[in-house]
């Protein structure tokens, strides 16, 4: 995955109502054969990953359900943002950072375009329409015909 589908999957992940399993399941021979009992340090982190991802499935979906229905999704991002507006008006880019609530339409796109398989780049283009919106348009009063560029992503989380 992209940083926006890991993004998605750590903020779905913080739904969780109970921890992960603590212990590695025998889920190899020399597990079941009881000739080893913990995993090596970077098999452990790869079945925790694993256990992480799909961990109370039900939990996530309601957690992604109502975000998308309506408590929205959080965005907080540093990246480099550039914009195009009206002719002869432009703003260099520059890096920000900026925390911004999205409202739900946005979050169900996201959501609805990871579980169709959607590239990085579609997710990401999804988010910067969101931001475009809400935070550099104010939702539609200002900026009328902004363009936003959102390039150079330097991290982004999630939350719902």
């Amino acid at each position: 995955m992209g940083i926006f589908g890991d993004s998605i999957e750590k903020a779905s992940a913080a739904t969780a109502t109970r921890p992960i399993p603590k212990s590695a399941q025998r889920t190899v021979e020399r597990y079941v054969k009881d000739q080893i009992k913990r995993p090596r340090k970077n098999l452990a982190a790869r079945i925790e990953r694993e256990v992480r991802r799909r961990w109370q499935p039900k939990v996530r979906e309601k957690a992604q359900r109502r975000a998308a229905q309506t408590g929205g999704i959080s965005i907080e991002t540093r990246a480099r943002f550039g914009f195009t507006a009206a002719p002869g008006t432009t703003d260099d880019e520059r890096i920000r950072l900026i925390t911004q609530h999205l409202p739900p339409a946005y979050a169900a796109r996201l959501f609805d375009a990871q579980s169709a398989g959607a590239t990085e780049q579609q997710l990401q283009n999804i988010a910067a329409e969101g931001l475009q919106e809400i935070y550099f348009k104010d939702r539609g009063r200002r900026a009328d015909g902004l363009l936003v560029e959102f390039t150079d992503i330097d991290y982004v989380e999630l939350d719902f």
